[in-house]
C-alpha cells in the first residue's frame, strides 16, 4: 500500500508539472489571434459571433506528454460582450477540465479609444484516469483525490485600445482568492499584462503590418517571465508570420491566415524551455477560427 501511494503521489506532482509546464510555456495564441484566452476584457471585442478552437501537444516524444484543447465562442454587441471559454488537459494520469462564462463591457472613449472590463466565472475540476493505473486503480488515494469538489475559478481583466495601440492588464485563476489551499499550489499564472502597437507600412490594402508586442506573466512559485514578441502581416492583415522570444530561454514562431477575417487558420511552434530542452522537444499548436456578421 505504501509503494502505491509513493507511485500515485508521484503521478499528481507529474500532472501538476505538466500544467506548470503550460503556464511557463503558455499557448501562442493567446498573444495575436485569441486574447480572449489570456484576458476576459477581450471577449467581444469584435463585432458579431466568434468560434476558436485550438489543439496543442508538449514533448510528443514522452508518453503521457500534456496534450491539451480549447474552445471558445464569444459575440460582441455595441458596448457588451458575451464569452464562453472551455479548456481541457491531460498530463499522464492527471486530467484538468475548466470552464468559464464571460462577461465584458467596452466603453467607448470616442476616437477609435475604447475602454474595456472582463470578468470570467466557473468552474475547474482537476482528476486522476484511475481506469488506466496499472495494479492500484482502487487505491484510497485515488479515491480521495478524485472526490474533492469542484473549484470555483474565474478572471478579471481591463484594456485600452485606440486604434493602434493596445494595453492590457488581467488576473487568472482567481480560486486562491476563494480558496486557502489553492494558494499553496505553485503552477498558476497569477499576473499577466501586455501592449502592443499595430505599424502600417503603405496607405494601400496590400501594405504591411508590424505589431510588436512586449508581455509580462507572473507565475506562482517561479520567476517572473517577459515575452517580446512581433507580427508581421501582408495581404490587408489576411497572411502574418509570428514570433515571439520568451525570457525562459525559447522562441516561438508561427504562420497563419486570416481569409476575409472571417476563416483562420494558424500553426505555432514553440521551443523547449532551456531547463528542459536536453530531455524533450517543443510544443505544437492548432489554431482554427470561424468569424460571422463581420
Amino acid at each position: 500500500m505504501k509503494i502505491i501511494n509513493k507511485i500515485i503521489t508521484l503521478i499528481v506532482l507529474v500532472g501538476f508539472t505538466g500544467n506548470a509546464n503550460a503556464q511557463l510555456n503558455a499557448a501562442g495564441s493567446q498573444y495575436y489571434v485569441n486574447r480572449y484566452i489570456a484576458n476576459p476584457a477581450m471577449a467581444g471585442f469584435a463585432r458579431g459571433l466568434s468560434l476558436n478552437g485550438g489543439y496543442r501537444t508538449l514533448w510528443h516524444n514522452i508518453p503521457g506528454a500534456p496534450v491539451s484543447q480549447n474552445l471558445t465562442g464569444e459575440y460582441g454587441f455595441q458596448k457588451v460582450g458575451l464569452g464562453l471559454s472551455l479548456y481541457n488537459e491531460t498530463a499522464g494520469l492527471f486530467r484538468q477540465t475548466r470552464a468559464v462564462a464571460t462577461y465584458a463591457y467596452h466603453l467607448d472613449l470616442g476616437k477609435e479609444k475604447k475602454l474595456h472590463f472582463g470578468l470570467s466565472a466557473g468552474i475547474l475540476d482537476q482528476k486522476v484516469n484511475s481506469a488506466d493505473v496499472v495494479g492500484g486503480g482502487s487505491d484510497i488515494v485515488i479515491g480521495e483525490y478524485n472526490a474533492r469538489e469542484l473549484y470555483f475559478d474565474g478572471d478579471f481583466g481591463v484594456a485600452y485600445t485606440s486604434g493602434k495601440l493596445n494595453v492590457e492588464a488581467a488576473l487568472p485563476n482567481m480560486k486562491r482568492l476563494f480558496r486557502k489551499d489553492a494558494q499553496k499550489v505553485a503552477d498558476e499564472a497569477s499576473f499577466y499584462a501586455a501592449t502592443s502597437y499595430l505599424f502600417s507600412l503603405g496607405k494601400n490594402a496590400s501594405g504591411i503590418g508590424m505589431e510588436p508586442k512586449l508581455v509580462f506573466r507572473g507565475v506562482r512559485g517561479f520567476d517572473n517571465i517577459w515575452d517580446a514578441g512581433l507580427q508581421v502581416s501582408i495581404a490587408d492583415r489576411q497572411v502574418f508570420f509570428t514570433g515571439l522570444y520568451h525570457s525562459t530561454q525559447n522562441a516561438t514562431f508561427g504562420l497563419g491566415m486570416d481569409l476575409k477575417r472571417k476563416y483562420l487558420v494558424n500553426l505555432l511552434y514553440t521551443s523547449e524551455t532551456s531547463a528542459l530542452r536536453t530531455y524533450a522537444n517543443g510544443s505544437f499548436e492548432l489554431n482554427l477560427r470561424v468569424a460571422f456578421g463581420r
